[in-house]
């Protein structure tokens, strides 16, 4: 099967939806999505999108902590251009139905979360992802000229170089092969304008708070096609993940501490002051090392989050989603401390776009946590990603959109899908193992504190089992789990080379045998790119 359209959006998340409705006025959409749409990070986003609104913010007070957040890697250019965008990107957000919680005398609650030095968070209780999720979804379905294809994955970007066999350059991307996970046929989708938004990576690690889509699909195609991918050695990740041997590690909001909470060892203790002057506000790089250390140290499994002293009535109103799910584990977090850990949340790094979202293959853009776009640098800023998500859909829109009136390159022939001598596998076993292992070794070795050793071991692995997954990715016809496999294979790699690069500590990227920041050398972005 072949399907055309003027815009092909892989990605079903905030920044996907965004772009898809602000071009569906203009042109044809098809929207791909792997599982149903609602399965995606921002449906899982609990503490909201940070934007500049109260007469006691600014829009230099939010570019500074941006900054200070990012280690100062951020790229000053965005970072002005993204918060400036802020009150834009709500607005957007209210006129798609959004409504943001409002307090009694009806202005809006804005919460503060770590990093923040003042209250810009916008946030929906604590559902903001949920609501904002479920509104772009509605509106995105009931539009005529937004084709929706769930259940679907892409498997590979459709090139100029790749159609012709030949070098191109630039090059230039026509669309996408994608297979229907259900009918199990692989089809062609063309389009004039492609545009990932795949989402993050957190299921290459063995403890995420992310959802099981969030496999570096977008990075790991894009890698194959030679794009850029920039700063991949700075992985999030989020302090506190709900700790509980039934919990699939839920997240517990950066507004939680926002609103007071305090941080404890088992025994009570608080002890983010000798950490940050910030202390339970800190940025989240420094909690994480911080209750990574606490529990090294002390030996403990996990550290204990504590607003009992907020009252009932406080935390059942500021936070009923997390309350009810604790109070579903056995956990009163009214009467006693959550037991947290930190896990792999979000990546800062990705494809990397130029200020409009477009990478350096031709009419290929990215968006949302599958784009480096600069705004992040060595570490993002809470409630920064929705923010980076929306702006970037509306610019990415407006570059295409003006594009549409040019007159369009005659499409190079595609050839369908080839499944050369392909079987169906009787070794699903080693699909499922390899899963594990590169989570594993990714857990160990390439986590919240690395090393040269660790680091290079960890590699020596990867390798390995990407020759397996090669072996059994052109013996076999796909699925699913084996796209998503070779994908997380992939962004381990790019994750541990840009790791391996950066002989510093910034952020989120803390190395034993570097522990120093080194502004002369190192403030600069980590670049890899595919010989093809």
């Amino acid at each position: 099967m072949k399907v055309t359209s003027d815009f092909l959006v892989i990605g079903s998340g905030i920044a996907g939806l965004s772009f898809a409705l602000k071009v569906a006025e203009r042109g044809t959409v098809s929207l791909v999505t792997k599982r149903e749409m609602a399965d995606s990070a921002t449906n899982l986003a609990q503490g909201g999108i940070a934007s500049v609104f109260s007469p006691d913010d600014s829009f230099e007070k939010h570019i500074e902590d941006t900054m200070e957040a990012g280690a100062h890697l951020s790229h000053p250019e965005v970072v002005k251009m993204v918060v400036e965008r802020g009150p834009e990107a709500i607005k957007d957000l209210i006129d798609w139905g959004v409504e943001f919680t409002r307090k009694k005398d009806k202005s809006f609650d804005l919460h503060r979360e770590g990093g923040h030095s003042e209250r810009r968070i916008f946030h929906v209780q604590d559902i903001t992802g949920r609501e904002i999720e479920s509104t772009l979804i509605e509106a995105a379905r009931s539009h005529p000229n937004i084709r929706i294809y769930e259940n679907h994955i892409a498997v590979d970007l459709i090139t100029e170089a790749k159609a012709t066999h030949r070098r191109v350059c630039p090059n230039s991307c026509l669309g996408a092969y994608v297979l229907d996970i259900q009918e199990k046929e692989v089809s062609t989708f063309g389009a004039r304008y492609t545009i990932l938004a795949t989402g993050g990576c957190g299921k290459v690690y063995l403890y995420t708070c992310n959802p099981d889509v969030a496999t570096g699909d977008g990075v790991a195609m894009a890698y194959r096609a030679g794009a850029a991918i920039s700063n991949m050695e700075f992985m999030q990740f989020h302090p506190t993940t709900l700790f509980h041997p039934h919990a699939k590690s839920f997240l517990i909001s950066e507004a939680v501490r926002g609103e007071g909470a305090i941080l404890k060892r088992q025994d009570g203790t608080a002890f983010m002051e000798n950490y940050h002057k910030l202390k339970d506000l800190a940025p989240r790089d420094i909690v994480a090392r911080a209750i990574d250390n606490e529990m090294k140290v002390h030996g403990d499994d996990c550290v204990f989050l504590d607003i009992t002293h907020k009252g009932a009535d406080f935390i059942q109103e500021h936070f009923p989603n997390i309350y009810e799910t604790c109070l579903s584990y056995g956990i009163d977090m009214t009467r006693e401390p959550i037991p947290v850990v930190p896990a792999a949340h979000y990546l800062c790094g990705g494809i990397k776009v130029d200020m409009n979202g477009e990478t350096d293959i031709k009419n290929l853009f990215a968006i949302g946590e599958t784009a480096c776009t600069g705004l992040h640098g060595a570490n993002r800023l809470a409630s920064n990603s929705l923010l980076e998500g929306v702006v970037y859909a509306k610019l990415a829109a407006q570059t295409c959109i003006k594009r549409l009136s040019e007159p369009a390159s005659p499409f190079p022939l595609i050839s369908p899908w080839d499944t050369g001598s392909a079987r169906d596998s009787d070794e699903e076993v080693v699909v499922a193992h390899n899963w594990h292992e590169i989570r594993l070794s990714m857990w160990n070795y390439v986590g919240i504190v690395r090393s040269t050793k660790r680091l290079a071991r960890a590699h020596r692995r990867i390798q390995m089992i990407q020759e397996e997954i090669a072996d059994y990715y052109w013996d076999f016809f796909i699925t699913s789990d084996l796209i998503e496999l070779r994908n997380i294979a992939t962004v381990a790699e790019l994750i541990i080379r840009c790791a391996l690069e950066r002989h510093e500590s910034r952020g989120l990227h803390y190395t034993i045998d570097y522990p120093e920041t080194d502004d002369s050398h190192w403030k600069r972005d980590t670049l890899i790119r595919k010989n093809i």
